[in-house]
């Protein structure tokens, strides 16, 4: 298992677009995908869930993968994260 704190710099936070696009890069993994958001734990595949949490531009999440590409994942997940998933 391996996890990087990010911070999201979307204006908008992580509302419908860029919940899609996080969630279209960690469908390309095998691993499991959590973004945790305080006491909040969010499935990362799931657009649904990752609008349903809420997660305003400056809240600092944790990207946690775990499995077999997990590496690969986390470098990808976080870094979309960090370039505001293709909204900035």
């Amino acid at each position: 298992m391996v996890s990087k704190m990010v911070k999201v710099v979307n204006p908008s936070g992580l509302h419908l677009r860029p919940a899609g696009v996080l969630s279209q890069t960690a469908m390309k993994y095998q691993c499991s995908i959590i973004i945790e958001c305080g006491e909040k734990k969010v499935v990362a595949k799931s657009v649904l869930n990752v609008m349903a949490a809420g997660i305003k531009q400056g809240t600092e999440v944790t990207v946690i993968c775990d499995g077999v590409d997990e590496e690969a994942a986390l470098q990808d997940v976080a870094g979309a994260i960090e370039r505001g998933l293709g909204e900035v």
